[in-house]
């Protein structure tokens, strides 16, 4: 298999790892992503994780938000260089997000690194959507305001 067919394949795993996560099952991430301290993310939901601890904490918490999800990327663009790949497309799809049905469509750029011989994500960021972003801060718990206040 090519180089460049097996980063496809890295990016097959990718999506389907997302679908799955976007029905609430995030553990086939685990398989998909490097566990380095170095690897980031930039969600539509908005944000920023560094290190794989973050990253999975955020995929987690998404897959606890999410239903009856399915995303796709299209028109995929991929480039490799040495043990390095980097991927553009849009992602297309939808999902519930908290009992809300919302649409996807982002522009995203995925980053794979080659390690021990496997293709393994270290980057994926996301355009923001304002949609899903402020239905994620409308979920999150409100601070309470201290007695007497």
């Amino acid at each position: 298999m090519s180089t460049l067919d097996e980063c496809r394949k890295a990016s097959e795993h990718l999506y389907d790892a997302l679908s799955h996560m976007l029905n609430g099952d995030s553990c086939l991430m685990d398989g998909i992503w490097s566990h380095n301290s170095d690897v980031t993310t930039m969600h539509p939901t908005g944000g920023r994780e560094v290190g794989w601890d973050k990253v999975r904490e955020r995929w987690d918490q998404l897959a606890r938000l999410t239903s009856d999800g399915q995303i796709r990327l299209k028109d995929q663009l991929i480039r490799v260089e040495g043990d390095i790949a980097y991927e553009v497309g849009t992602e297309e799809g939808q999902v519930k997000l908290g009992g809300k049905l919302v649409s996807m469509q982002h522009r995203v750029t995925n980053i794979y690194r080659r390690e021990a011989g496997v293709w393994k994500a270290v980057h994926h960021h996301a355009d923001i959507s304002p949609v899903m972003a402020e239905v994620v801060r409308s979920l999150e718990p409100k601070p309470h305001a201290p007695p007497g206040a």
